[in-house]
């Protein structure tokens, strides 16, 4: 069973607290805000199994900095 409003999360810094994240449905890309920035994620066809079930995998592709 896929639930649609978590996703996994890959790659990024290693000390990113939580892996296993809440998201609208259908979204492509998801920002994770993170030391003073976000921490940007794009969906991937891949699947994995955790404890929640199956899950979408979103995979680690930029950081941006916020202002200030």
């Amino acid at each position: 069973m896929t639930d649609a409003t978590k996703a996994v999360l890959e790659g990024g810094p290693d000390d990113l607290p939580e892996r296993i994240v809440s998201v609208p449905v259908f979204d492509l890309d998801i920002k994770v805000p993170f030391r003073g920035g976000y921490e940007h994620f794009r969906a991937t066809t891949r699947q994995q199994e955790t404890e929640q079930g199956q899950l979408p995998v979103y995979e680690w592709w930029e950081r941006t900095e916020l202002p200030g």
